[in-house]
């Protein structure tokens, strides 16, 4: 009875770290009598579900809303859809906005998920220090970030089923098992039908390291699941995933520069301290067979391997802090002394502690305050809007989400041709071209915003700078001067609202 009572404690300490780390953006969220969402992708992917909900069965397998008209054939797929639909289905009778609250917990609650099975895998597998693995897991900046509330997005899906995954081997190390086969077999499976990026490199990486038990007697019940679930994939997807044309790669690269999650982490940079701590410098005890027994090899490769990709692409952040802590216990195995172990893991974490405190600094607040505003003055200007638009790409999926109109830009690299069709529109000086942009896209909306961040990003995307007399400067600032085709409808503090007029 005392071991439930505590396991019980144990679970209600962990969930409701991860519900105040992950909420902490609750005020960012829920404003303004309406539910929002953190990143541009989101209303994407909240616009897929809306179709799906709408239209119970239909598999989204082409996007019209974005890169309008030819649209695009994206790399996401159903099943972080469905979850979404199926949560929004339950809430019906408890919101009147039951989708978009379903889009804004059901990463909380993922995160909370695999937390408890955390608490319970770790006490099955008897892992000293076991406590070091769980509380870094609650209080990484990354880890809240990538299960945030009002962020709809398939990596917080992937985490939770590449961790199972990895929990399953590293159980099937220590004692094989056909139950742990068939965890391993369908997590690997469904990680890889949510994406076939990320899992399919670090599972790879298991596979190459556990060739031979992989044939043992014991995985084979996993390896039937692993098959079976890959083949409904493909019978329910029937599609690959488009890659952009070629003849758009220059701009991709610029583009891909001036998004946050594909930036590259500086091997220098302190934000390594601010996801993992200070414990981050003891790494080096896990390549130390004398102090590293427990750990299976393929998690030290996984950490190597996870960490030149973050240096690489900020993405695999979330998988490379996940990997870490799970070799947290082991870490604090080697001070021995558990009264030791506390004291440094508690130091340890300093930096996270003060990456937190950031996050409630008075130019943050600012910002995030600015933010906000943006976001209502969009969503009301929205309403206005009844066809196909051109508005810079960040804002697009977000417009196209509140006003259910296609937009000619968007945030996925599928859009890379829309995106460089609008850094074009609003960077050109003439006329004539910004009249065939929009007829060649049949656009009858213009969204503009501040001309300084708007000019500096088609210049990157395009590679040239964009010159004074461009049509984004006399769109914000001189709407007098715009072409006589363009006709001022609405303007807010950030935003003016345009109107094509036909010939």
């Amino acid at each position: 009875m005392r071991r439930r009572f505590a396991f019980l404690t144990e679970i209600i300490f962990i969930s409701a770290l991860i519900l105040i780390t992950r909420c902490a953006n609750y005020g960012d969220i829920f404003f303004g009598g309406q539910i929002n969402f953190v990143d541009a992708d989101c209303y994407s992917r909240m616009t897929r579900a809306r179709i799906c909900l709408e239209h119970p069965g239909t598999i989204v397998r082409r996007h019209d809303f974005e890169n309008f008209p030819s649209g695009t054939s994206p790399h996401t797929t159903a099943p972080f859809d469905y979850l979404i639909v199926a949560l929004a289905t339950v809430l019906i009778p408890l919101s009147k906005n039951a989708l978009d609250l379903a889009g804004a917990i059901v990463s909380p609650l993922l995160s909370m998920a695999l937390g408890i099975f955390l608490c319970w895998w770790t006490r099955k597998m008897r892992l000293r220090f076991r406590w070091g693995f769980l509380i870094l897991y609650g209080a990484s900046p990354m880890l809240a970030h990538g299960f945030a509330l009002g962020r709809p997005d398939h990596q917080s899906l992937l985490v939770v089923l590449v961790t199972i995954a990895l929990c399953a081997e590293w159980a099937l190390a220590s004692e094989p098992s056909p139950s742990w086969s068939i965890v391993s077999g369908a997590s690997s499976a469904l990680a890889l039908w949510v994406s076939l990026y990320e899992p399919l490199l670090l599972l790879g990486i298991v596979a190459a390291y556990c060739a031979r038990s992989m044939m043992k007697r014991e995985r084979r019940i996993g390896w039937v699941v692993f098959a079976a679930v890959l083949a409904i994939a493909l019978i329910i997807e029937r599609r690959i995933p488009g890659w952009p044309n070629w003849e758009f790669g220059g701009a991709l690269r610029n583009w891909s520069a001036a998004v946050g999650e594909l930036a590259h982490i500086s091997l220098a940079s302190t934000i390594w301290f601010n996801w993992c701590g200070w414990l981050l410098l003891l790494v080096p005890i896990v390549f130390w067979p004398k102090w590293n027994r427990k750990t299976p090899s393929f998690l030290i490769a996984l950490l190597m391997a996870a960490f030149a990709l973050t240096i690489w692409q900020a993405r695999w952040g979330y998988f490379f802090v996940m990997i870490f802590a799970m070799q947290v216990p082991q870490i604090l195995s080697a001070m021995r002394k558990p009264l030791i172990a506390t004291t440094i893991f508690i130091i340890a974490l300093f930096p996270i502690a003060q990456s937190w405190d950031h996050l409630f600094a008075d130019e943050e607040l600012a910002q995030r305050a600015e933010n906000k505003i943006e976001q209502l003055e969009l969503r009301g200007m929205s309403s206005q809007i009844d066809g196909a638009f051109i508005a810079p790409w960040w804002f697009s999926p977000a417009l196209s989400y509140w006003s259910r109109q296609p937009g000619v830009g968007g945030s996925s690299h599928e859009s890379i041709g829309g995106i460089v069709e609008t850094a074009k529109f609003f960077e050109t000086q003439n006329a004539e071209v910004a009249k065939q942009i929009l007829d060649r896209h049949n656009v009858n909306w213009i969204i503009s915003y501040d001309t300084d961040r708007l000019a500096q990003n088609s210049a990157q995307i395009l590679g040239n700078p964009v010159p004074k007399n461009a049509l984004c400067y006399r769109l914000d600032r001189r709407a007098s001067e715009v072409p006589p085709f363009l006709r001022l409808i609405a303007q807010t503090g950030h935003f003016k609202l345009f109107r094509t007029e036909k010939s």
